[in-house]
């Protein structure tokens, strides 16, 4: 890049422009003029020439440094951000399933919290090739995971996920991760003594032996709920205020990495149908789609996050939205489980809420990272709880068995990081 011959464009202009300029007044002058004239314009044509290669050296040094720090220029990265971003060719998101029999990297049986729903070998699936796949991202490859290593890094530090039960699924399989590294399994207890379940708003999970945390705040909708304002229709059950961020939210801020997703709940079943409006200020918004809804809570969730988190201490994610498989999506009664993932995504991954977290956060000038997932777990149709829940009588295409897919998500994470991302060109 240095050797480009960047003085090249502005000389042949700046011999173009001398020609006239010399001729101006030609006549007015006399020959001993002329030649101081004609000196003083090569000196000042120099002069010229040095300080262009001079910027043009800096903006091509700058060009560099943005290509090798990422909190600048984030939008040009599609997504990937790090050492590797400047590599076009290695996008971790952007990739296949592959058969990898050293999976699955842990054993949900012995993992104290997982939850007795999510351990679908337990519940009586008889198959395991779901357990059994590695994303292979195109291109690059992702760093084995190391227990001993990743938990080395972790040391001391406060990692927090906010969000639906998905970001607690992701949650459960981080610490099962991280527990087939901790020798004495009874250093790994939740701070409260409570068991894992949806109804608890905080659960925590310290690694006493490296004096790390795992917390879980549940956040469905990331805004606040509330009880409807005065004088609303009878209809109105309860409201998300979609311009104020949850009341638990100032629980959040200090910590190390600060993980977000939302998404399953902003659908007619958790929204109009149980009498949940959407409210600004004091307004109702009774006509609102909830896609415009969703773009505005988000939008108000990133203003809360660069007003409010120190983004020099804390590492901060957005996971965006996983693809369900449901044969009818408006009853949700069908579930589409099949024996191995999709040969495609048959669209899965074109979904609104994944593209408007992406918007926002690339519009975004602090340096939040993008958890891109759609594409990936479109494909895994395969991988879902189905009757293999604690509840078989009712079929579930949302959640995901553990060992699974959430694995991925955080061999990802983990990945993104590591020091300058620990990616490796294939």
């Amino acid at each position: 890049m240095m050797g480009l011959p960047v003085t090249s464009p502005r000389s042949h202009v700046a011999t173009e422009q001398k020609t006239p300029m010399s001729n101006v007044g030609r006549k007015s002058f006399n020959s001993r003029v002329s030649v101081h004239r004609k000196s003083w314009v090569s000196r000042s044509f120099y002069l010229l020439m040095v300080i262009f290669s001079v910027v043009s050296t800096y903006i091509i040094l700058g060009q560099d440094y943005i290509h090798v720090f990422p909190t600048i220029g984030q939008k040009s990265f599609d997504g990937i951000f790090g050492y590797w971003a400047s590599n076009k060719s290695c996008n971790v998101f952007s990739g296949s399933w592959v058969i990898d029999q050293s999976y699955p990297l842990y054993n949900s049986s012995l993992c104290p919290f997982v939850e007795r729903g999510f351990n679908c070998e337990r519940n009586g699936r008889p198959d395991n090739e779901y357990m059994k796949l590695r994303w292979q991202p195109h291109n690059c490859d992702i760093p084995r995971f190391d227990v001993q290593s990743v938990l080395q890094r972790l040391r001391g530090l406060r990692i927090v996920f906010v969000g639906d039960s998905m970001g607690r699924t992701q949650w459960e399989s981080l610490i099962c991760l991280l527990m087939t590294g901790v020798e004495d399994k009874r250093s790994v207890y939740e701070v409260n003594g409570n068991k894992i379940t949806k109804q608890i708003r905080f659960l925590g999970v310290r690694f006493r032996s490296h004096n790390i945390t795992l917390e879980y705040f549940r956040s469905p909708f990331l805004v606040q709920r509330s009880s409807p304002p005065k004088n609303a229709p009878k209809r109105v059950k309860s409201t998300v205020k979609l311009d104020r961020l949850d009341s638990i939210s100032k629980r959040w801020i200090q910590s190390d990495f600060l993980i977000f997703n939302s998404g399953q709940w902003w659908t007619h079943m958790k929204t109009f149908d149980v009498g949940n409006y959407f409210q600004v200020g004091d307004t109702l918004k009774l006509g609102m789609p909830i896609t415009t809804a969703f773009q505005t809570a988000i939008t108000t969730w990133a203003s809360w996050a660069k007003e409010n988190i120190n983004m020099n201490r804390t590492h901060v994610f957005f996971r965006t939205f996983e693809t369900s498989h449901w044969r009818d999506v408006a009853s949700e009664r069908s579930c589409r489980l099949t024996s191995y993932p999709m040969s495609g995504t048959e669209g899965l991954d074109q979904n609104p809420f994944a593209s408007i977290v992406r918007e926002v956060v690339y519009g975004m000038k602090a340096p939040v990272k993008l958890l891109d997932i759609t594409y990936m777990s479109a494909l895994r149709c395969d991988a879902h709880l189905g009757k293999w829940s604690d509840t078989p009588s009712v079929p579930d295409c949302s959640h995901w068995c553990l060992p699974g897919v959430p694995d991925a998500w955080n061999e990802l994470l983990l990945t993104l990081t590591a020091p300058k991302n620990g990616t490796q060109p294939a």
